[in-house]
């Protein structure tokens, strides 16, 4: 089975492809969405929503997973992080119902076997699981690379976690 992990970002979406088959997962590819500041929102979020069918388009993912949001300080930030999301959630969803979303306490726990680990635990164990010779970079597609692998870890155990 084919997953994409996103984790959303309006200047950097970052992404995971990733081939789960029994209990072995195998890296497909990892890179990001850019787009460049100075450029107005909508158009930033036309080019997210270019780049997410992209990537359907290739690696025809069977389902999809993102990072679910936090953000407890700067809320321009939360909004257009918001607003990238719900543009990748609706290019998926033209094509798929098959939509997941993780916490990242879940993301950390599946990941690492601890939910408080810091980025770089999370990083190397990303790299350890899927035989990869340096920690994914930037953190961004590290970060997307950690969603999909848990989805593949909660579809295992059947603790998914749908977007309704």
């Amino acid at each position: 089975m084919v997953i994409l992990g996103i984790d959303p970002g309006l200047a950097t979406l970052g992404y995971g492809v990733i081939e789960s088959t029994g209990s072995k997962n195998r890296l497909i590819q990892y890179g990001t969405l850019n787009t460049p500041k100075g450029v107005a929102i909508p158009f930033r979020l036309q080019a997210i929503l270019r780049g997410m069918n992209q990537l359907l388009d290739i690696y025809q993912p069977e389902e999809v997973a993102f990072e679910e949001l936090f953000f407890s300080k700067n809320i321009t930030t939360g909004i257009n992080v918001s607003m990238a999301r719900g543009v990748a959630l609706v290019a998926v969803a033209e094509r798929t119902n098959n939509l997941f979303e993780y916490t990242p306490m879940q993301i950390k726990q599946a990941v690492t076997g601890y939910g408080k680990a810091d980025k770089h635990q999370v990083q190397s164990m990303v790299k350890m699981l899927l035989g990869m010779d340096e920690i994914a970079r930037p953190d961004d597609a590290a970060d997307a690379l950690a969603v999909a692998l848990t989805h593949a870890s909660c579809r295992k155990t059947g603790q998914m976690f749908r977007i309704q």
